[in-house]
C-alpha cells in the first residue's frame, strides 16, 4: 500500500459533479448507515463551506469533509471500504490547511465520541460535556492554529 491512500482536492459546492459526489458519500454514511433524517443532512449551509473530496486511486471519490466559515469542520464522511485507510486523516488534514491559509486561529469541530480518538491524535482537544445531535453522542473539540 502507498503512503498516500488517496488524492484530496477542493469541490466546488455550484459544480454539480462535485455536488453530486458530496452528495452521494454524505448520503451513503449519514442518512443510511448512521440512520440521520435527510432533513437534517441538508442543512442549506453547503454553498458557503469550503469542501474537500478525497479520491482513490482509481479516481473514484470515496470521501468528503466541508469547513465553515467560522472554522468549523464538519459532514467528514469516508465511504465504507475506504475506512482505516488514512483517508479520513488526509482530510482532516487538508481541511484544517485550508483554514490555515484563510487565517483562522483555531478550527473546532464536533466528534461523535467513537472517532474522539482519532481527533485527539491530529491534535483536537476534547472540552465541555457529551452532547445527542442527531441520536447521535458528539464531543465538541478544538485545535488552535
Amino acid at each position: 500500500m502507498s503512503d498516500q491512500p488517496c488524492t484530496v482536492r477542493l469541490a466546488d459546492w455550484r459544480d454539480t459533479e462535485h455536488q453530486e459526489a458530496l452528495r452521494q458519500i454524505r448520503y451513503q454514511v449519514f442518512v443510511v448507515e448512521q440512520n440521520v433524517p435527510a432533513e437534517l443532512e441538508w442543512t442549506g449551509d453547503d454553498s458557503d463551506c469550503v469542501h474537500a473530496l478525497a479520491y482513490d486511486a482509481d479516481g473514484l471519490a470515496v470521501g468528503t469533509g466541508r469547513l465553515d466559515t467560522d472554522g468549523h469542520v464538519g459532514r467528514m464522511a469516508v465511504l465504507s471500504a475506504q475506512r482505516g485507510t488514512g483517508t479520513g486523516r488526509a482530510l482532516l488534514q487538508f481541511l484544517v490547511q485550508q483554514a490555515r491559509k484563510r487565517g483562522d486561529k483555531e478550527v473546532i469541530l464536533n466528534a461523535q465520541t467513537h472517532a474522539v480518538g482519532f481527533y485527539q491524535r491530529e491534535g483536537f482537544e476534547a472540552y465541555g460535556p457529551e452532547f445527542m445531535d442527531a441520536g447521535i453522542p458528539h464531543r465538541a473539540m478544538l485545535k488552535t492554529l
